[in-house]
């Protein structure tokens, strides 16, 4: 029941995303898309009656006093309208869709601003793919595939059922009701039994990305186990089991063709034989039976047009149930600052992890003061980065409270993107000028490396900050943690993997910017809990013991940890 309030609310804040962004946009680009609907029946019904009339009056007497102008007047009038009411529909139709979709990627980011959102989705980044591309992109067939050509299915329907009840008002009835039953049963038909074909397809598709991808990243990993021609042999499955699902979704497609053409045919025929027998009962004139034919045939194509729409409108609405729940209108938790001179305080904290059976944190009470640096110590697992990731907002409490100021995170993996090197930079402050950057890249200890890039500021990195060193791409990151405002910093194993001379480089310089702030820095390394004045150590998700500089607890901590000491 929940989860079903969840989706709910979640498709509320689609409908919601898609109204205020392009709303105005997509009433305007459907009117059009109706408009041309609506003048390509008039005009092949014009036409219809105009050929018709003029033939028959060219066989009588009265082929002088026959009047071509108002109807070829008629005709020119409605193909321009045509022409250009189609290019309208298709310029604000398209733009709307457009801007939709950007807006919903921008709404799609700030859902997973929120706590543990990123982290479920980095642990499957096939799947994070996915919701970025093909699912943002299925939504597309909602609005141009499946809403505009519905309108302009009912339009055409209404249309049919007038100017046919305008010469007969019963077959008019019949007409606009038939048009109406087949075309949306059809339709409603087809997006149901595309449904589990769709999801079959989605789930074949996010397998074979997830299998390339350990293919492409493993492959090495995957040779010393033994098992790449296993991993390839279960590629090779999925790729069948996707083309599967392909080849029923196109028998799908030709089955729902074949259904239109035949009731096409079928309320052809019938009009044909109603139109027979009026103008044989003298109730209706030959132009005028040509002209509730013609029109019968124009007002079937729209419906036919909803044969891709229904297959599409599977994939569309699994995407939108899959995104909707990031979609809630959710604003990320807001941090509440803590008591006067404290950077952080937690009351009787308790945290889980997704999937795992035992707390990270048990029952943690914790005050930290404005301006000061303390190293949290303990084994691997003893929840050293659960306390920043608490502090940092990326993971709730399931019991207790947490209050702090804003926080800057260095966390223990270099996050850098494929981008330029300002780029990277200016995740941290997007207003930040080149004076700005150069600034803080002398406070790191990257202007000599900076000058000697050919490209300098917008030097391009790879994947990861691929064309860096490791000691190079810590330094960038310590740079964009210098770019943020924030008084309080989480440093997490902060020279981990780096050789001496860099670490002590980059934790002289950490230990000069740091100045005013409060730190708190997860560690097992000596070197860089020598930054702090206060060690505090947690083993098994407890707070055994809470360490001041000049106790011998605190140097008997400190000489166990690993790593050279120094002075």
């Amino acid at each position: 029941m929940r989860r079903s309030r969840a989706r709910t609310r979640g498709l509320r804040a689609l409908a919601r995303v898609l109204l205020a962004t392009a709303g105005p946009r997509l009433l305007l680009g459907t009117a059009l898309a109706v408009l041309t609907v609506l003048a390509g029946i008039a005009l092949l019904g014009l036409s219809g009656w105009f050929i018709t009339a003029a033939g028959l009056a060219g066989l009588t007497a009265g082929a002088a006093a026959f009047n071509v102008f108002v109807p070829s007047a008629g005709i020119r009038l409605l193909a321009l309208v045509r022409t250009a009411s189609r290019y309208g529909e298709r310029v604000w139709t398209h733009d709307a869709a457009l801007a939709a979709l950007a807006a919903l990627r921008e709404r799609l980011f700030v859902g997973w601003a929120r706590p543990e959102a990123a982290r479920r989705l980095h642990r499957r980044p096939a799947r994070l793919l996915l919701r970025l591309t093909a699912d943002i992109d299925a939504l597309e067939s909602i609005v141009l595939r499946i809403a505009v050509p519905l309108a302009a299915a009912i339009g055409a329907a209404a249309l049919a059922a007038v100017l046919v009840g305008a010469l007969d008002a019963r077959l008019g009835l019949v007409l606009g009701a038939w048009l109406t039953l087949v075309g949306l049963g059809v339709t409603a038909r087809t997006a149901r039994r595309a449904q589990p074909l769709a999801l079959r397809r989605a789930v074949a598709i996010e397998r074979l990305r997830e299998q390339a991808i350990d293919l492409s990243a493993g492959q090495t990993e995957l040779v010393m186990a033994g098992r790449l021609q296993a991993h390839c042999e279960a590629l090779r499955a999925t790729d069948a089991r996707l083309a599967r699902a392909d080849l029923a979704l196109q028998d799908l497609e030709t089955r729902t063709g074949a259904a239109f053409s035949i009731a096409g045919s079928v309320t052809l025929s019938a009009v044909l034989l109603a139109a027979a027998a009026l103008v044989e009962r003298g109730r209706l004139d030959a132009p005028a039976a040509a002209l509730a034919l013609l029109v019968t045939l124009a007002a079937m194509e729209p419906f036919a047009a909803l044969r891709r729409g229904a297959i599409e409108a599977g994939r569309g609405a699994l995407a939108a149930r899959r995104l909707a729940p990031a979609l809630i209108e959710d604003v990320p938790r807001a941090t509440t600052a803590p008591e006067a001179g404290l950077a952080c305080s937690l009351t009787g904290v308790r945290a889980l992890h997704e999937g795992a059976q035992s707390h990270a944190l048990r029952d943690l009470h914790l005050r930290v003061a404005l301006g000061e640096r303390i190293a949290v110590i303990g084994a691997s697992g003893a929840g050293k980065s659960t306390l920043l990731s608490l502090i940092a907002g990326e993971l709730s409490p399931i019991a207790g409270s947490v209050r702090t100021l804003p926080a800057a995170w260095l966390t223990q993996r270099t996050e850098l993107f494929q981008d330029s090197l300002a780029d990277n930079l200016r995740l941290a402050d997007v207003d930040a000028d080149d004076e700005r950057l150069a600034q803080v890249l002398r406070a790191a200890g990257l202007t000599d490396d900076v000058a000697r890039f050919a490209r300098g500021l917008d030097t391009p990195l790879g994947e990861g900050g691929l064309g860096l060193s490791g000691g190079q791409a810590r330094r960038l990151s310590l740079a964009r943690l210098l770019l943020r405002p924030a008084r309080l910093w989480l440093l997490d194993e902060p020279t981990e993997g780096l050789d001496e001379a860099t670490a002590r480089d980059v934790l002289a310089r950490l230990r000069e910017q740091a100045q005013g702030r409060t730190l708190l820095i997860a560690t097992h390394l000596a070197r860089e809990a020598r930054l702090a004045d206060r060690l505090l150590v947690l083993e098994r998700g407890r707070l055994r013991a809470d360490l001041r500089r000049g106790t011998p607890g605190f140097d008997e901590a400190l000489a166990a940890l690993r790593g050279p000491r120094g002075p």
